[in-house]
């Protein structure tokens, strides 16, 4: 056995017989095993940036009279509540974004793509990283004919059994697989992150729809305050008609501005409706039997104070950020794969099992087998594995392109917001004065008219203005909603607490000085 062993093995036969010779690829073998091919994949830098806007924000924003003239300032936090749309204090909206979380479609499709990305690394984790054991079990029948050879005997029909057990396994000397398995893993991590932001996505939309569905309710109960006083108004210029004190065309001219408010209200009708249909969509339920609540400005309470993290601390808890950054690290970790096809494949196999011409004789003593083969192979010509290399370089170039301008563009959503928050609020200041001016203004023209001292035409020319002033001053406060829904979103929203524990725990490794990659902060 051990002659057999010696001059027939397969593995000695390819490289060579002789005790140094075996000692020297054993060295070889120990010295690649727990080495990776590649570079070692480093977290980009931390940002230098220390503020999101050039010129530096208010303590608080400004502040007005009526609802949602609430001042709202600004708190240094590291983080965002994970259900930032329970500061907005209604029952309602929070029921409805729990709900659109756990029957959402878009969000079952992306946990299904998650879990099949972890299933994938497991069958390819399992398939890479231990042995492969199998077993066999066969019968057939075989028939030779000795004639045909110049034997004696003619024909001869026979039965063979066989069963083994085989086991392979291929050495990871370069770290090949190891370096497949990482960026698996890594691009498990972006499909969480993706999660994330379809989470965030979804809860943001369903917070803008609400506020949108406000809205539109406000202007509707406006414009039906100014229909109604309108119709009033042209039943009393009728009677003043009567009595010689108006004309045909006062009535004319009220009674088109009448017909043109009504027309104004169809299209936010229309808007409402599509609303409620979306915010059923985005629930999992259809539109037509979706029992959602409908939600009005009263329903919604701005919130006064207001998170606001260091530009630092945003790449480390938006989602897209995250989720770029994962890609780069997938494309660190493949240009270690394209690497490690350029050194040697190390593969052993064995076998085990019994070959008999009965099948009760299969398991008998004499009947055993067994092999081992051993296949050690390295490339030495094959010009497509470096530009395969260069390739995956070029790759992981495009990651680092692409991560820089994902944070540039989350930096610049930030600053969008935060400058918004302060001009709206602004914005909210004078509207509530001109809706104030309006409404007085209205109001002493209408006692002008009803003693004659003025005409139809200023009558119409301040309900006008009363009804500009109260439509621009409802979106004013639907837009300090928005904008303080922006803003969580901006912030990354509040990360789910299995990706913030993964983000917090994640320790960057050096990167390998050889491959001459490294990353770059923004």
């Amino acid at each position: 056995m051990a002659h057999a062993k010696t001059t027939h093995d397969p593995f000695v036969h390819a490289v060579g017989s002789g005790h140094a010779r075996r000692l020297s690829i054993l060295a070889l073998a120990l010295g690649l095993v727990g080495c990776a091919a590649g570079p070692d994949f480093k977290r980009p830098a931390a940002l230098s940036v220390a503020a999101y806007t050039a010129a530096p924000l208010p303590a608080q924003t400004a502040s007005s009279p009526g609802a949602f003239g609430t001042p709202q300032r600004f708190n240094s936090a590291p983080s965002v509540a994970t259900n930032w749309w329970a500061q907005f204090r209604s029952p309602k909206l929070d029921a409805l974004v729990v709900q659109s979380l756990q029957h959402s479609p878009t969000l079952a499709a992306a946990q299904a793509t998650l879990r099949q990305s972890r299933e994938t690394y497991a069958a390819q984790s399992g398939s890479t990283l231990y042995p492969q054991v199998s077993a066999t079990l066969g019968a057939q029948t075989l028939q030779n004919n000795s004639a045909a050879m110049g034997l004696p005997g003619g024909e001869r029909r026979y039965d063979l059994y066989n069963a083994g057990i085989g086991v392979s396994y291929a050495f990871d000397l370069s770290g090949g697989n190891r370096r497949a398995l990482e960026s698996l893993a890594a691009q498990t991590e972006w499909r969480r992150y993706q999660l994330d932001s379809a989470q965030l996505s979804l809860a943001g939309a369903v917070v803008a729809t609400a506020v949108k569905q406000a809205l539109l309710a406000a202007q509707i109960d406006a414009l039906n305050q100014i229909l109604a006083a309108q119709q009033e108004q042209l039943h009393i210029t009728r009677a003043r008609e009567r009595l010689g004190v108006a004309t045909a065309s006062d009535i004319a001219t009220l009674q088109t501005q009448m017909e043109q408010t009504r027309a104004s209200i169809a299209p936010l009708r229309n808007g409402a409706d599509q609303a409620a249909h979306l915010l059923a969509v985005l629930s999992g339920q259809a539109p037509g039997s979706a029992k959602n609540p409908h939600f009005t400005l009263a329903d919604l309470t701005l919130p006064a104070d207001l998170p606001l993290s260091l530009p630092s601390d945003l790449v480390r808890q938006r989602p897209d950020i995250l989720a770029a950054e994962a890609l780069l690290h997938a494309a660190s970790a493949q240009i270690g794969v394209t690497v490690s096809k350029q050194y040697p494949q190390l593969t052993l196999s064995a076998n085990m099992g019994s070959q008999a011409l009965t099948a009760a004789s299969l398991f008998g003593s004499g009947s055993l087998i067994w092999g081992v083969a051993g296949q050690l192979a390295q490339p030495l010509f094959k010009p497509g594995l470096k530009a395969e290399a260069r390739a995956a370089e070029a790759g992981f170039d495009a990651a680092a392109a692409n991560y820089r301008e994902t944070v540039l563009q989350g930096l610049r959503q930030v600053a969008d917001v935060l400058r918004s928050l302060e001009h709206d609020a602004q914005a909210l200041q004078a509207q509530s004065a001109a809706e104030a001016s309006a409404r007085t203004s209205l109001q002493l023209v209408e006692q002008q008219y009803a003693l004659g001292t003025a005409s139809a035409l200023q009558l119409l020319t301040a309900q006008q203005q009363l009804q500009q002033s109260r439509i621009g001053l409802i979106v004013a406060q639907a837009a300090r909603l928005n904008d303080t829904a922006l803003l969580y979103q901006a912030l990354g929203g509040g990360l789910q607490p299995q990706t913030q524990e993964q983000t917090q725990t994640h320790a960057p490794t050096p990167a390998a000085s050889s491959a001459g990659l490294t990353s770059s902060p923004v």
